[in-house]
């Protein structure tokens, strides 16, 4: 099940990584391979590590929608699919950070942490805390 529940952020970051790798971009994809390695890190920071550089990849795929829409409307050319797509994409990349943010996923980088019925996550025999706030 965490397998499935992380699936959207390996095809993120793959998707990213490719996009970097065809850029020629040779700092970006091995910082694309080491988010994807922290995906077996099961660390809280691991995680955020994870979600920061998911958010970072919003960032380029907007900025690359805005780099080629530009160019494609300067040329003349239609760049209403292009911005679909990389709109999509972008909202895809964004959304997977928040994968993160679900219990199972929270207790799975959080090792030593129970969730209560409500939903908070705390530590086995101390107060539910919210791992959110953290």
């Amino acid at each position: 099940m965490i397998l499935l529940q992380l699936l959207p952020v390996v095809v993120s970051l793959l998707v990213l990584g490719a996009h970097f790798l065809r850029g020629g971009n040779v700092i970006a994809v091995p910082l694309i391979l080491v988010a994807l390695s922290l995906l077996g890190v099961r660390r809280r920071w691991a995680a955020r590590v994870v979600q920061a550089m998911l958010l970072l990849g919003t960032v380029e795929w907007v900025r690359s929608l805005v780099q080629l829409a530009t160019w494609r409307a300067q040329t003349g050319q239609p760049a209403t699919r292009l911005v679909v797509i990389l709109g999509s994409v972008a909202l895809f990349t964004a959304l997977s950070a928040l994968v993160f943010h679900t219990t199972r996923l929270r207790l799975w980088f959080a090792p030593g942490q129970r969730a209560d019925d409500s939903g908070l996550v705390g530590t086995n025999g101390g107060s539910s805390t919210d791992l959110r706030h953290e």
